[in-house]
């Protein structure tokens, strides 16, 4: 194995990585529990980007797994999950950002509970969201805000009420070294938040 990179994110902390066509971006819980807001691009054009209504339609579920691809909004596949020993990864819920935090006590917001997931993990309450997280992550590239995809949320675990139509983010039930392996399909900017709703780390490794 050629590892190009190996980093471990702390909670409420991102990264960006171009990953080459053929190249590996491995994905690792490393406390338990973790959320990761993953987003990717094409390197070579960056307003070609992940789609989760593409990727969603494209395979008829709403939860990826091994075998499963990342689809741009031009229905190209970007990267294609070849491990996965948690199993499944949500495409429902969009990221999180410092007005989530600031209106989840209110009608505003109500996405989730904070009390039903002790939010903020170790780290405490937050006062930003993936949102900015990845904004700072990808600030060396020329990708306006309003230009980030909603994200495949890596370990994020949801139950669903088909009767009432409702759904709910509940605790993640990932274990340390629980892993997601995606191969790129094509040179692809990836960005990755270690999300502050948990506050817990996670690691990326690079290879070949």
């Amino acid at each position: 194995m050629n590892v190009f990179e190996d980093i471990t994110l702390p909670g409420r902390q991102g990264g960006a990585w171009t990953v080459r066509k053929g190249q590996h971006i491995r994905v690792i819980d490393v406390e338990g529990g973790p959320i990761g807001d993953f987003v990717c691009f094409n390197a070579n054009d960056l307003t070609e980007r992940f789609s989760q209504a593409r990727t969603r339609t494209n395979h008829g579920k709403f939860l990826l797994s091994e075998g499963d691809h990342l689809y741009s909004r031009e229905n190209n596949p970007m990267l294609s999950i070849v491990e996965d020993t948690y199993g499944t990864h949500d495409l429902q819920y969009g990221m999180c950002s410092a007005w989530v935090y600031e209106n989840f006590r209110n009608e505003d917001y109500l996405g989730f509970s904070a009390d039903e997931l002790k939010l903020g993990g170790p780290l405490g309450m937050p006062t930003f969201g993936c949102y900015e997280v990845l904004q700072r992550a990808l600030r060396d590239w020329p990708i306006e805000p309003h230009d980030i995809p909603d994200p495949i949320n890596l370990f994020q675990t949801v139950d669903y009420d088909v009767d009432e139509g409702k759904f709910a983010l509940v605790e993640g039930r990932s274990k340390p070294g629980d892993y997601i392996d995606f191969v790129a399909r094509m040179d692809t900017l990836c960005a990755l938040s270690a999300c502050p709703s948990m506050g817990r780390a996670l690691r990326v490794r690079i290879y070949e």
